[in-house]
């Protein structure tokens, strides 16, 4: 049974930062591209950044210098460091595969950023 478990949310002031991790199991891990994705209140859920197989990562322009995306083949663990919060980056963050995410999706973590 495949399981993906995101944790490490929590709320923080601008400026604060916070490291999500991602456990995955059931389901083959090292040779997919794995990513991080995020739901605002009333927004679609977006691609935050994305790692390949072989930790080769894309990142939108948004979270460019302020996130770190980095992942454990051994332990099937996707990792965000996230740094220089601000507001407009609230949002329940998720962990998926890239391109094409599996069927389900975990309960998320939320990450709220407000003074």
């Amino acid at each position: 049974q495949v399981q993906v478990v995101e944790s490490g949310g929590g709320l923080v002031q601008p400026g604060g930062s916070l490291r999500l991790s991602c456990k995955v199991s059931g389901t083959p891990f090292s040779i997919y591209q794995w990513g991080w994705y995020r739901q605002a209140p009333g927004k679609q859920r977006e691609l935050v950044v994305s790692i390949g197989s072989g930790g080769n990562t894309n990142y939108v322009d948004s979270v460019k210098g302020r996130f770190a995306i980095s992942r454990n083949n051994a332990g099937n663990t996707v990792s965000l460091q996230m740094n220089n919060l601000q507001p407009e980056d609230t949002a329940v963050y998720y962990c998926n595969r890239y391109p094409t995410p599996l069927g389900g999706w975990g309960q998320g973590t939320q990450v709220t950023v407000s003074p």
